[in-house]
């Protein structure tokens, strides 16, 4: 079974064009349409242009020919169709090549008997500007959506990460908290109280920067209780020393 050819004036090809507003020079009227990816046939068989008296072309596309030199530019294919209006489909080239825009651009006019002269170039001119204006807009903005939902993944997933590393912070903690008290307690000789039952902490409600400043107090208090053992651990050897001399001395003196 053939597969069905899409339809230039689907709802998907329509996003993807992007018109100037009419200009009216006397009896004439003068229309922009530019697409990035349609053909120039495409843009110019488009309903409202059926009954234009011309339906001036130009297209600047990468070409599939690569440069022999290293780091050069991309080669570009460029052409134009007049559509029986002489030198206007070069001036819409030069405004593709000026405004460095890849893809086609189409000027509709529909005449209507009265010559205006030479600045009916100048309208055409403006109205492919105008509908490439419209695309660099559009295509900004949807730069801009597609950075933004990026960076959100990207947050979302540090912050995932962050929410893990606190969790495992906190029973590190936890942890160590414990293995000070009994390293103090056998210092001091002391019973062991009971440690105190941690209360989870909820990581979800809290926003990344506060989870970053959180995760860094946490290696703070995690540093500081490392040196906490540390110093008592040294006093235990001292302890341990201590004793061990004296008891050596009193078999001595026996």
């Amino acid at each position: 079974m053939a597969l069905k050819r899409e339809r230039p004036n689907s709802p998907n090809r329509a996003q993807e064009i992007f018109r100037s507003t009419s200009i009216k020079e006397q009896t004439s009227t003068f229309i922009g349409a530019y697409s990035p990816t349609l053909s120039a046939k495409a843009l110019q068989s488009l309903p409202e242009f059926r009954t234009a008296t011309h339906k001036i072309a130009a297209w600047r596309k990468p070409s599939r020919q690569k440069s022999l030199m290293p780091d050069s530019k991309v080669l570009y294919d460029l052409g134009h169709d007049d559509d029986g209006e002489k030198w206007a489909g070069g001036r819409l080239q030069n405004v593709l090549v000026d405004t460095q825009a890849e893809g086609v651009v189409v000027v509709a006019r529909w005449y209507g008997g009265q010559n205006i002269g030479p600045v009916r170039f100048t309208h055409m001119e403006n109205c492919a500007k105008e509908a490439i204006w419209k695309w660099k807009v559009a295509d900004t903005a949807a730069q801009e959506e597609q950075a933004a939902k990026k960076q959100k993944v990207n947050d979302e997933a540090v912050r995932k990460e962050l929410e893990t590393n606190l969790r495992e912070r906190d029973y590190n903690i936890f942890a160590l908290r414990k293995l000070l008290a009994e390293k103090k307690a056998r210092l001091n000789d002391e019973e062991l109280a009971p440690p105190t039952p941690q209360k989870p902490q909820d990581y979800t409600r809290m926003g990344l920067d506060a989870l970053r400043r959180m995760d860094k107090a946490r290696d703070a208090t995690i540093a500081f209780i490392l040196k906490q053992i540390d110093k008592v651990e040294e006093e235990l050897k001292l302890v341990e020393a201590l004793d061990g001399g004296g008891v050596g001395s009193e078999r001595g003196e026996e």
